[in-house]
């Protein structure tokens, strides 16, 4: 694509000697020497427009065709781009929880998380522990394991009304252990409920900031 117009011939002065044989045929044809220079000079001209006007035509295709290709690619790229924005729009609203945000409030000062004896040892000797202990379920279970050890202690517990009332711990039955539930396999909820607990767990085992 040419970004402007070629060169153009400059007219021919036929007048001179050189183009003598062009001028004594028309002078053959009847008209004069100043006649045939005119007649010369104008069919120059002519072709000469001609030669322009088909250039110009042609290069006005070709730029549109280039200014068609460039809109075209950028619709394609404005069409996968909106695309991608609605599949993820959509995964977003299929999985709410995975997209939501970690909460990272502070740490409690006041330590308050006593998970099951095992998860306990583990963090005592700064071996890996799974976060399945430290949720809000699992730490409920382990205070209520450990109420009934002590049946003259009150426990609070929900009752079927959503009401928490507290109960004698020997009216409780030892919790069934349950399955643990993989790191990978936690809710993102779960994963929020454990991030302050482990983090406070950590902290009162004495485990290094890094």
């Amino acid at each position: 694509l040419l970004s402007h117009a070629p060169t153009w011939p400059v007219r021919l002065d036929f007048a001179l000697e050189e183009h003598q044989e062009e001028r004594q045929q028309l002078i053959d044809e009847g008209l004069t020497e100043e006649q045939v220079i005119w007649s010369l000079k104008a069919l120059w001209n002519l072709k000469n427009n001609a030669d322009r006007n088909q250039w110009e035509i042609r290069q006005g295709c070709l730029e549109a065709k280039c200014q068609q290709a460039k809109e075209e690619d950028l619709q394609k790229q404005q069409d996968l781009k909106d695309e991608e924005e609605a599949a993820h729009l959509d995964e977003r609203k299929k999985n709410k929880n995975k997209y939501a945000p970690i909460k990272c409030g502070k740490v409690p000062s006041n330590p308050t998380i006593i998970p099951v004896l095992y998860a306990i040892r583990k963090m005592k000797v700064g071996d890996y522990c799974e976060l399945h202990y430290f949720t809000n379920k699992d730490l409920e279970d382990a205070r209520v394991s450990v109420a009934i050890t002590k049946p003259d202690m009150l426990v609070m517990l929900p009752s079927a009304d959503g009401i928490h009332l507290w109960i004698p711990a020997a009216t409780v039955k030892d919790p069934k252990v349950a399955p643990v539930v993989k790191d990978e396999n936690l809710t993102w909820e779960e994963f929020n409920e454990v991030a302050p607990h482990i983090v406070l767990s950590m902290k009162m085992h004495n485990w290094p900031d890094d």
